[in-house]
Formats: structure tokens, C-alpha cells, sequence
């Protein structure tokens, strides 16, 4: 190998043109492995001739050679050389590191490693956001980073930074375990925001997503899918026919808890639920699910409330307590007050007398508001059938799809790494 300053030097004067940079690649790729690794502690110094943005190439591989070649990152400055990193990672040319793109998914993954190690995993959130859109071939592809990132604020309870890469739509899946992450994780990210429908929308394809047999991923959120469908819904579905006969069979065997949970919650009854709940909290617990748990005990109330909606047109707060296993009619009235601003029921408290009038939906579908959110959910949906239809074209002539079944490695239950989701 060459001399680190001669190799600088070519990484200094080759960073313009597409030609200059797939010569630069060429020499890069005969100094990279082993070469490069043994004087990775020689080659943080080096680093500050560079700059991230104009050589962001030739700063990849040196930046990626320190950052794999040791476990220990202060061998290299520590604390400063994750700065050195998260800097790169924000400013960076994409143009440039999408053609080693393997080196930049490492130096996110050891960011994202060290941050957890150090128990800061904020300090990773901006940079690992600011990576996403560079290593993406298009906005609508999954990268490793997607869950990296979404790991990372789950970790710091910054939910609502992940909703910057759970708001878009996702059509190209490289791997099928980034897929399971996302969802399981963008699951869990929606479930911290309280917003369950979205979260069971998630969990839901983590659970029917096509799968050759059983991975850990998929157990776990069958799990969770269990207790945010009853949140929502009040009640399980059954899979969808597509959905793998035989892991749908070994998730319902590793969920057989949480099974028995949907069971006891159907028959409407607070007190047994509850019983059931103090049973069975050291496996819930041991799963991290229990806070989960005791939001769909919470949920209870919810509907059987919702059940005398469909009933009674008035009922006082003290009735209302005594059917749904309420302490106080104060406890009533405050459940009732959620539910009307959340919009799960339509009524109105008469505070002088504590009576509750129930009413029907007064949403008239006609508002201009509402032809507006209508239109555009067409539009949406229309884009999204159209962009559908062409990836079916696309995967009817390819002939790796059409090969499927005859050479697609298959993916065991251990193949996927636990999942911790011991971080909710």
C-alpha cells in the first residue's frame, strides 16, 4: 500500500468529476481491508485534511477503516470521534457515498452501537436522521438505517422524531429482517404517541408480512398487535387468508398469554380482567409489555361505555360508573370527557342534574373541510394503485421473483437477532 500522505493527497486532488471519483474508487478499494485497518490509528490526524463534504468518499473509507477496526472507540478520541463521525454523517455527499455504500451503512451501525453503549442515544438521532435520505435510492426504499434510527428514539422517548421516516410510503425492501424492524419499531414509536391505529397498522404488516417460517421479530409483535388491537378495536381479527398457515399457528403458540388476555377481555368484565392481569404480570412483565397491558385494562372502560352508547339515549354519571365498574361518578365523567374530545362518542354532560345525553354523529360529510380531506385521499389512493400496478408489471418479468421458491434461501426463527424490546 501506498503511503497514508500520498493516498490523502489522492483523495485531495480526486473528489470533482464522476471520472476523478471512479479513479479515486479504484485506488481506494486496493488500499481498503487489511492495509487500511493497520494503520487505522494513524489515520484519525489525517481526517482533518479532509473535508467531509468535498471528499466525502475518500473521507468514507478512512472514517469507516477507525470505526471497524476496534470495539473501543477511544482508541480513537471517544466521545470525539463519535462528533467526527455524526459530522460526517450530516454533511456528506450523497453522490459520493452511494458508491460505497456497504462503508456508510457500517459507520451508521457503529454510531448507532456506541451511542447505546454510552446510553446517549440521542446523540445519534440527528445523525442517523440526516443519514436516511442519502444512502435511499429513492424516498420510497427501506435501508438498515430506517431501524437504527428508529431504535435510537424509541431508546430516548423522542417519538416524535421518528415519525420523519415512518410518514412516507415504502415500496423497495432489500432485506426482509429491515422490513420487521421498521414495522416492529415504528409500531412501537406510534404506540409511545398514543396513536394506536397507526401503530396496529404497523404491527399488522410486521405479522402478515411473507415469511418462510417463524423469526423472532414477528412473535414479538404479535404480541403487541394482540393488545393494540384490543385498544383499538375491542377485539382481535383473525389473520388475513394470505397470512403463512404455519406461522400463524407458531405465533399463536408463543402468544398463548396473550391469546387467553383477547379471551378474558370479550367477556366484558373488568373484575376478571383484572384478576387475570395480577395473574399473569410476571410474564407480561418479562416480555416488557405490562404498561401496554394496562392500557387495554384502561381501554375496558372505553367500551363498555361505548357499549351503552348503543342502548341508552341518557344515563346518569352514577349509573354509568356502577355498569362499567367505575369507583366514582367523577371517574364517569372524566372518561366520558376524554372520549368526547378524543371523538370516540358523541354526548353531552348536563352538570347540574349529572345526566349524559348520547347523540348521534353529527358529521354531515359536507363541510368544505371534508370534501377537501376526501379529495385528497382519492388523489392519494389513485397515485398509490397506479405506483402498485407497476411494481406488479415490474416483478411479473423479473426473473429473479419468477425463480422464487426454487432458489430463495429461507429464513429461520433464529436467523433474526432478539429484538429488544425490553427498550418500551
Amino acid at each position: 500500500m501506498e503511503s497514508l500522505e500520498a493516498l490523502v493527497a489522492h483523495i485531495q486532488g480526486l473528489s470533482g468529476s464522476p471520472e476523478e471519483l471512479a479513479h479515486l474508487h479504484s485506488l481506494l478499494k486496493q488500499a481498503d481491508g487489511e492495509p487500511l485497518r493497520a494503520h487505522a490509528a494513524a489515520l484519525v490526524p489525517f481526517l482533518a485534511h479532509l473535508s467531509p463534504e468535498t471528499h466525502s468518499l475518500g473521507y468514507l473509507y478512512l472514517l469507516e477503516a477507525c470505526a471497524t477496526s476496534s470495539s473501543n472507540l477511544s482508541d480513537f478520541g471517544g466521545g470525539d470521534f463519535l462528533v467526527t463521525i455524526g459530522g460526517f454523517l450530516t454533511a456528506c455527499s450523497a453522490d459520493q457515498i452511494r458508491l460505497a455504500p456497504d462503508k456508510f451503512l457500517n459507520v451508521c451501525r457503529v454510531l448507532k452501537d456506541q451511542v447505546m453503549q454510552l446510553n446517549m442515544p440521542i446523540r445519534g438521532i440527528a445523525p442517523l436522521r440526516a443519514a436516511v435520505p442519502k444512502i435511499q435510492s429513492s424516498p420510497e426504499q427501506l435501508t438498515p438505517v430506517h431501524a437504527d434510527y428508529l431504535i435510537l428514539c424509541l431508546l430516548a422517548k423522542q417519538y416524535k422524531a421518528g415519525l420523519s421516516v415512518l410518514e412516507g410510503d415504502i415500496f423497495e425492501v432489500d432485506q426482509p429482517k429491515d422490513l420487521f424492524l421498521y414495522c416492529y419499531y415504528g409500531g412501537m414509536i406510534y404506540v409511545g404517541l398514543k396513536k394506536f391505529p397507526k401503530a396496529l397498522e404497523l404491527l399488522h404488516n410486521a405479522v402478515t408480512a411473507p415469511m418462510s417460517s417463524l423469526n423472532a421479530i414477528a412473535v414479538e409483535a404479535y404480541k403487541k398487535y394482540i393488545l393494540v388491537s384490543l385498544i383499538v378495536n375491542g377485539q382481535v381479527p383473525p389473520f388475513p387468508k394470505y397470512t403463512s398457515i404455519s406461522a400463524q399457528r407458531s405465533m399463536r403458540n408463543h402468544a398463548q398469554i396473550y391469546a387467553e388476555l383477547s379471551t378474558s377481555y370479550s367477556n366484558g368484565s373488568k373484575t376478571d380482567l383484572e384478576t387475570f392481569i395480577q395473574s399473569n404480570s410476571a410474564a407480561f412483565q418479562s416480555d416488557n409489555n405490562l404498561g401496554l397491558v394496562k392500557q387495554v385494562l384502561s381501554s375496558m372502560y372505553k367500551r363498555n361505555i361505548q357499549r351503552l352508547t348503543q342502548t341508552y339515549l341518557t344515563l346518569s354519571l352514577e349509573d354509568i360508573a356502577r355498569s362499567v365498574q367505575l369507583e366514582t361518578p367523577r371517574d364517569a365523567e372524566m372518561h366520558v370527557l376524554r372520549m368526547i374530545e378524543d371523538g370516540e362518542i358523541h354526548a353531552s354532560i348536563n352538570q347540574k342534574d349529572g345526566m349524559v345525553s348520547f347523540h348521534e354523529d353529527p358529521e354531515q360529510y359536507k363541510s368544505v373541510e371534508m370534501v377537501e380531506h376526501i379529495d385528497t385521499s382519492i388523489h392519494r389512493l389513485t397515485a398509490l394503485s397506479k405506483k402498485l400496478a407497476s411494481i406488479d408489471q415490474n416483478m411479473s418479468c423479473d426473473t429473479a421473483y419468477l425463480m422464487t421458491g426454487r432458489d430463495r434461501g429461507r429464513f429461520d426463527y433464529d436467523d433474526f437477532d432478539s429484538v429488544p424490546h425490553k427498550y418500551f
